[in-house]
């Protein structure tokens, strides 16, 4: 196991180096720092020593939060109630997040819709119902909520046996449209998410590739036309499935005689929900970026401060090549893994017809500590990084800035 000493002078190096090295020649005048390149043996290793040395450096505020059932981030403030229904498996426990509904209304009545949130539903598995930080309109899909969300996680994969892989996301109502805002935005933290009964605003489908997502309103449920944009995002999401048969996985049910209470119907998302577990590491992501960004999004990256609503990144991986196509880009950055493609081999990325890269790119220590200091997630954890840039202005022999 690394010791703290060692793991925060893995952390300053990547934080110089940017955690990442490649077998290519550096451009002219940039600068270098020195790395080891790491066999796949090595970096397993290396990541479960660096993952280790971080469980135990922050079990103590880790364990605070749970103790308390708050969060405090961005000066808001999110509790929880929880419960847990059956045995812990061998694989960790499934962890359930679990949105009330209310909105813009008397904190009253929100907090008797948290209340009752946590006895909606049931299935094994710790069951965790958040407390909306604000009593707002749009509770769950502000942007406090997602950085909540993924420290919420942490928490319980750190501390409470959650097998990171198996976290669901639901919720009804004003619980509902969060389920639309942050399942396609957040898609690479779950294993599967339902709506009840919401709005999706200006949400977009398309980040949804990788997560089954299912929808639930009822067919007397006009207001805010929840009933008719239930049916619509069905269609979409079929629309999508039938250009991208391995994806897109999903159910509609619209109860026809049923307003905006479906009588417990929609409990039946649960056993379709557990079906399914997370893969960190699909060969597929579509990223479209909402007026809350991400930096990053499964196995892809941007430069801090350069995510733009409604930016949209296409990246497959086709053997050792990988194809993007990033319409108003000219930097990413590949957080990559031997989950991915073989890093012993050379691997190819095109953009577009371009090719960017050609070569092998090296596992290394600063990559795994960056990746873990970035999110406290073993399993989506990179072994290298490739930093990418295309477009660039051509510059002169003559150029001052060409040394």
């Amino acid at each position: 196991m690394l010791p703290k000493l060692a793991l925060a002078a893995l952390l300053n190096l990547s934080m110089w180096t940017g955690g990442h090295a490649a077998e290519q020649a550096p451009a002219a005048g940039s600068a270098t720092a020195p790395t080891e390149s790491l066999s796949k043996d090595e970096a397993a290793a290396r990541l479960q020593d660096a993952w280790a040395a971080l469980q135990k450096e922050q079990a103590e505020a880790r364990k605070a939060e749970l103790e308390a059932k708050s969060i405090t981030l961005r000066g808001k403030t999110m509790r929880w109630l929880e419960r847990t229904e059956g045995e812990k498996p061998a694989e960790g426990y499934n962890l359930w997040i679990s949105m009330h509904g209310g909105g813009n209304a008397p904190p009253e009545l929100n907090d008797s819709q948290w209340h009752n949130q946590i006895r909606l539903y049931h299935a094994d598995g710790i069951w965790v119902a958040p407390r909306a930080p604000t009593n707002t309109w749009n509770l769950w899909h502000e942007a406090h909520i997602d950085p909540m969300f993924d420290r919420l996680i942490e928490d319980y994969v750190m501390l409470a046996g959650v097998n990171p892989n198996r976290v669901y996301l639901l919720g009804y109502s004003a619980g509902g449209d969060g389920v639309y805002q942050l399942a396609p935005r957040m898609a690479d933290r779950f294993a599967a998410a339902s709506m009840m009964s919401g709005h999706p605003n200006e949400a977009s489908p398309l980040g949804l590739r990788n997560l089954p997502f299912a929808i639930f309103a009822g067919g007397e449920d006009a207001a805010y036309n929840r009933n008719k944009i239930a049916r619509q995002w069905g269609e979409r999401l079929d629309a999508l499935q039938k250009d991208d048969p391995d994806a897109y996985v999903h159910w509609t049910q619209v109860y026809e005689g049923l307003g905006h209470w479906m009588n417990g119907r929609d409990a039946e998302a649960l056993p379709w929900m557990i079906k399914f577990t997370r893969n960190p590491w699909p060969k597929t992501v579509v990223w479209r970026q909402d007026d809350v960004t991400h930096d990053r999004f499964y196995w892809l990256a941007v430069p801090g401060g350069t995510a733009k609503n409604g930016q949209t990144i296409k990246a497959a991986v086709e053997g050792q090549t990988i194809r993007i196509t990033a319409e108003g880009r000219d930097r990413l950055i590949l957080r990559l893994s031997d989950k991915l493609l073989d890093l012993d081999q050379p691997i190819t990325v095109l953009v577009g017809d371009k090719e960017v890269f050609k070569g092998k790119v090296a596992r290394t220590a600063e990559a795994i500590t960056t990746s873990l200091k970035q999110r406290a997630d073993v399993e989506s954890a990179a072994t290298a990084t490739l930093p990418l840039e295309w477009n660039a202005p051509e510059r002169s022999e003559g150029d001052p800035a060409v040394k």
